[in-house]
């Protein structure tokens, strides 16, 4: 066997240069050695300087390889000088630029190296923590570090303490379906939210709650037909008005005959139009006005016809003019259950203060041709305006067991004006009687809604 000796290495040949006063000194790694590590010992030795560094210049060492390297602008400033010998691992060793006071370290260039004796991840700390707020900011930001919140100084006024500051809002549970089962089944933690369905329907009630502003607004109910559902339509409207609204609604039976307004809405009140035209100068508060209204079981008030036969005195254009004079003092909408035809006295008055008119038909044939002349005779007395919003209402609420069409009933109307809703069958609606939101059907609910929707869109814009 041979054994070979491997030589021992000899002493490392010393290659740091020699440190002159004034000068930097870069201290190279050994090869193989760790680049971001440099000996205590190996700083201490290349720190030294000659003497203690006159005004204006500094002894200074720079290290070639360390890995963390912080700009020396963010260094507080140093009540002594460095001094022979006096580098240790708490005072790191800096490059300073130009600016360096007599007695102290200066404003310190932007170019400088900073060199710790300690760890990379400790002189950066050190360093950030006597950092100003708007630096410490600057620094986390060129690290990548989300900036810190700044508060504004002294103490927050009561409205900052919102509720969008303070509450975790949860999604609110489904209303019905199956998805409200599953939300109660698992005690909430799967909430798959409403069906568009219901979506869409709440909707329309946020459109039919909009603020119409300050002044009244009139909608007459009309048809050239008797029998059509003239007062139900208007019974279902206000209704959904008065409930989804917070400001007041009336509907007033402004039929020159005996009219049934009061029969198909709930309540009943002891004086009617006739009686509040008679007082009319001497009521001037909400409360006098409410004698005369009915309101039970909805939050829609109905002022009532003249239900005595032995009545001679017709309800005329002055009456309609001075009942309505008052009603818009303490309503936002007024709602007319018009006369059977368009010729009569009251007619003249109820389109003069019409803002949107909502136009019956029925299912039938003639019904639905003479809702159409309706429209055409709007239009030959100069209301095209009222036709431009008119909304018409198909109403086969009493049955729909005919051969009619109502598709093409439908189809013909929206030709003439924008709007158009089918009312569909309802024994609740078909028995003639007072009238509950909470017994119709879904379906017929859901039209009303979309009606009073339609309604107040128009009512915006006039």
């Amino acid at each position: 066997m041979t054994q070979t000796n491997t030589p021992k290495p000899g002493p490392r040949p010393d290659r740091r240069p020699s440190i002159s006063q004034g000068s930097v000194v870069d201290v190279a790694p050994e090869a193989g050695a760790a680049p971001d590590r440099v000996s205590p010992a190996d700083a201490a030795d290349a720190a030294v300087t000659s003497d203690v560094a006159p005004a204006g210049d500094i002894s200074v060492v720079t290290v070639s390889g360390a890995q963390d390297r912080t700009s020396a602008g963010s260094l507080p400033a140093v009540g002594g000088v460095v001094q022979k010998g006096t580098v240790t691992s708490a005072m790191p060793v800096v490059t300073a630029g130009p600016g360096v006071a007599a007695g102290g370290i200066g404003e310190l260039g932007t170019s400088d190296t900073l060199v710790a004796g300690t760890e990379p991840a400790d002189a950066s700390d050190a360093a950030t923590a006597e950092l100003a707020p708007e630096q410490v900011a600057i620094t986390e930001e060129a690290k990548g570090l989300p900036g810190r919140r700044e508060r504004p100084e002294g103490p927050e006024p009561a409205a900052a303490l919102t509720a969008d500051r303070l509450l975790t809002r949860a999604a609110a549970a489904p209303v019905s379906g199956w998805r409200r089962w599953l939300y109660q089944a698992t005690l909430g933690y799967v909430n798959l939210g409403d069906s568009d369905q219901v979506r869409i329907q709440r909707a329309m009630e946020h459109r039919i709650a909009v603020r119409l502003g300050e002044r009244t607004r009139y909608v007459p109910v009309l048809s050239r037909k008797g029998g059509v559902g003239k007062t139900t339509v208007t019974t279902l409207l206000g209704m959904v008005l008065a409930e989804l609204r917070e400001d007041r609604v009336i509907a007033m039976d402004a039929n020159p005959d005996r009219g049934t307004l009061s029969d198909r809405s709930p309540g009943r009140a002891d004086f009617t139009a006739r009686q509040l035209v008679k007082d009319r100068f001497t009521v001037d508060s909400f409360a006098q006005l409410s004698n005369y209204t009915a309101r039970e079981g909805s939050r829609l008030d109905v002022l009532a016809s003249d239900t005595d036969p032995m009545v001679a005195h017709a309800f005329d254009d002055a009456d309609y003019r001075a009942v309505t004079d008052i009603l818009g003092r303490y309503y936002s909408i007024v709602l007319t259950d018009s006369g059977t035809g368009m010729v009569h006295s009251v007619m003249k008055g109820t389109l003069e203060k019409a803002d949107a008119v909502v136009l019956v038909s029925g299912g039938s044939v003639d019904e639905a041709r003479l809702a159409s002349e309706t429209l055409s005779w709007l239009e030959a007395h100069g209301r095209q305006d009222l036709v431009a919003k008119a909304t018409v209402v198909i109403n086969i609420a009493a049955g729909n067991r005919t051969l009619v069409n109502i598709d093409e009933i439908e189809q013909h109307f929206l030709s003439r004006v924008k709007n158009v809703v089918r009312i569909p069958h309802d024994r609740h609606l078909a028995e003639g009687s007072r009238i509950s939101l909470g017994q119709l059907k879904p379906a017929t609910r859901a039209a009303a809604v979309e009606l009073a929707a339609l309604v107040v869109d128009e009512l915006q814009q006039a």
